[in-house]
């Protein structure tokens, strides 16, 4: 006669893994909420005291491009371009016309069903946190981040350029960008505006340390 079977059993060693697991998960699923809380909601003590440490976590993979409590959409359409001079195999120098870099985001992303984070934010965010870290006049870096946000513009840029251009070796560089402040729906009383802002940066020169593993 067969001995009938008992349910199996968790162990105390099972049970009590079990539950360091699930307190671990719980954990880091309400800090992970905690931080993307503290980086769209209003300036508080605690975002303003540890901003720092809200930014490196919150603006990699979970930005937002609007803040709790008061939307606030983009109102402009901006388009960053570039142009480079090039030398070519017998030595003579070339100026290209300007490349519109924000219209070739825009035509990767109409359409596509999943369209990527570069085309929709990289050359954008790039482009304002150099306009925000520089000064308009002589576009001097402010401290040691200036100095890293015009490298990242400058690389991300080069990204989209190449090392040749045109048959010929890219040897400087030059961003701009363009304004226009989006008009305001028929029923607002606001005036729109008519005029567009450009921001033309200097030339930086291309050496083969910037063209690294692009």
């Amino acid at each position: 006669m067969r001995e009938p079977r008992h349910p199996a059993r968790w162990s105390p060693a099972s049970t009590a893994a079990l539950a360091v697991t699930a307190l671990t998960l719980s954990g880091a699923l309400l800090a992970h909420l905690g931080f993307v809380f503290l980086g769209v909601a209003p300036a508080n003590a605690v975002s303003v005291r540890h901003h720092e440490r809200i930014d490196a976590y919150v603006q990699p993979e979970f930005a937002q491009d609007w803040k709790l409590f008061a939307p606030n959409p983009m109102q402009r359409n901006d388009a960053v371009g570039v142009r480079v001079t090039t030398v070519d195999a017998d030595g003579r120098t070339r100026l290209s016309d300007w490349i519109n870099l924000t219209d070739q985001d825009i035509e990767s992303i109409r359409g596509a069903v999943a369209p990527s984070h570069v085309d929709q934010n990289m050359l954008r965010r790039a482009w304002d946190s150099y306009v925000a870290t520089h000064s308009v006049e002589g576009d001097l870096p402010k401290g040691a981040r200036g100095e890293l946000t015009g490298a990242y513009l400058k690389r991300v840029v080069l990204q989209r350029v190449g090392a040749v251009r045109d048959g010929g070796r890219v040897t400087s560089m030059q961003v701009a960008g363009r304004f226009t402040l989006i008009d305001p729906p028929a029923w607002s009383r606001e005036v729109p505006s008519d005029t567009t802002e450009y921001r033309l940066l200097p030339w930086w020169p291309v050496v083969p340390q910037d063209l690294r593993e692009l």
